[in-house]
């Protein structure tokens, strides 16, 4: 996959904070190149997240996201304020511009304090350098920058740059788990949920990373599946199928064959996997009343079959036997108070990116509500949890 068609959510997020009037903006569009963002001198001129994917070396593929400022006033103020924090939880990298002409405020000491809890790499951008008798020399996370006067800007990319995430670039979806030459079954039902003439990113990002291992991807529905598995001349390394097809699929392939789903995969390679595996028991502890909130990372047309809304409430108002009250959100929204569920249920998040998937794994823990992945659940409620986490020898213990 080619630097420019990297998708959003596997790109470094990088996220322009400060406030109204600090030049963030014209930072951003300095930086990009582009006249991404409107600037004026009028306080407040940005009034909702704008963003660019880009490329910015060392960092490669990039996000960068220019938001409203932390210091908006008034009802409308305070929307565009959530909206901000929402993008902090989807930051990799967080920028905060600050007006060089004046000292640091409270609300830019406070946003600093938050950055340390966060323990996100940061770097104070002190813009309208140009403004000043003398610019000082950048410091270790500080520089002093002019988006106008195009002062220290290509330092500035570079301080950018070097703040790489050991490790981040050398996650596998499912490639640690294959030896070149291997065979792996991917289970993908068409049906009336799938989109036209394509599959769905989890499948696509699957099958890229096992033909990136030196393997063979063999795609069918479960419905060619057991004359799939007759044709192979050996068993396959694995078979991943789509959740919904969880329980079908366990009856066609052998106890012998390694067996799970493409939203498991994302639990391990985005999320948090033993946190959702151990989510999964509250499923067979819900009672009559208890709700449960299922979140969806992205936005989609929502069809009679839907798996969030028609399918899940079902198989586990089934499973639990009980009246249980559902509440849904869809891509970036996740409410802060959590404390009305039982259990949250998630999707895989391919659309989220990790710090995304992570924040709200760490907001159901704060809450001291278990949160469970999509694939986990359905496995849980058809019985096949265990199986389906073979792969996974160290979770196992957990059940």
């Amino acid at each position: 996959m080619s630097l420019d068609k990297t998708v959003s959510a596997e790109r470094v997020h990088i996220g322009f904070f400060g406030k109204r009037n600090a030049g963030k903006s014209s930072l951003v569009n300095a930086v990009t190149g582009q006249s991404l963002s409107v600037v004026s001198e009028v306080c407040g001129t940005t009034t909702d997240p704008v963003k660019k994917s880009m490329e910015l070396l060392p960092l490669g593929p990039i996000v960068i996201i220019d938001t409203p400022g932390f210091d908006d006033e008034g009802e409308l103020g305070m929307l565009r304020v959530q909206k901000t924090r929402e993008i902090l939880a989807q930051t990799d990298i967080a920028v905060l511009v600050t007006d060089s002409t004046v000292k640091t405020d409270e609300d830019e000491k406070i946003f600093i304090e938050i950055i340390k809890e966060k323990n996100l790499p940061c770097i104070i951008a002190r813009n309208k350098a140009d403004l000043l008798s003398e610019v000082p020399e950048a410091s270790e996370g500080e520089i002093w920058v002019s988006a106008a006067g195009g002062i220290n800007i290509d330092a500035f990319k570079e301080m950018l740059g070097g703040l790489t995430q050991p490790g981040k670039n050398e996650r596998r979806l499912v490639g640690d788990l294959l030896n070149t030459g291997d065979v792996v079954v991917l289970v993908t039902p068409i049906d009336e949920s799938a989109p036209k003439g394509r599959l769905i990113l989890p499948q696509q990002q699957t099958i890229r990373d096992i033909l990136d291992s030196g393997c063979t991807a063999v795609v069918c529905q479960a419905e060619q599946l057991e004359s799939t598995l007759a044709v192979l001349s050996k068993p396959p390394k694995m078979v991943i199928t789509d959740s919904q097809a969880f329980g079908k699929v366990s009856k066609l392939v052998p106890a012998e064959i390694p067996l799970t789903s493409f939203s498991i995969l994302f639990a391990r390679y985005k999320g948090d996997l033993p946190t959702q595996v151990q989510g999964a028991a509250m499923l067979s502890k819900l009672r009559d009343g208890d709700k449960i909130l299922i979140s969806e990372g992205c936005t989609h047309h929502r069809q009679c079959g839907d798996i969030g809304t028609v399918k899940l409430p079902a198989w586990i108002r089934s499973f639990s036997r009980g009246d249980i009250s559902f509440d849904f959100t869809s891509g970036g929204e996740f409410p802060e108070r959590l404390s009305d569920y039982k259990l949250v249920v998630h999707c895989g998040g391919c659309m989220l990116n990790e710090a995304e998937m992570k924040h709200r794994i760490a907001s159901a823990k704060k809450s001291n509500v278990p949160i469970v992945n999509y694939g986990v659940a359905i496995a849980h409620v058809n019985g096949i949890l265990r199986r389906s986490l073979e792969l996974f020898p160290e979770v196992l213990n957990l059940l």
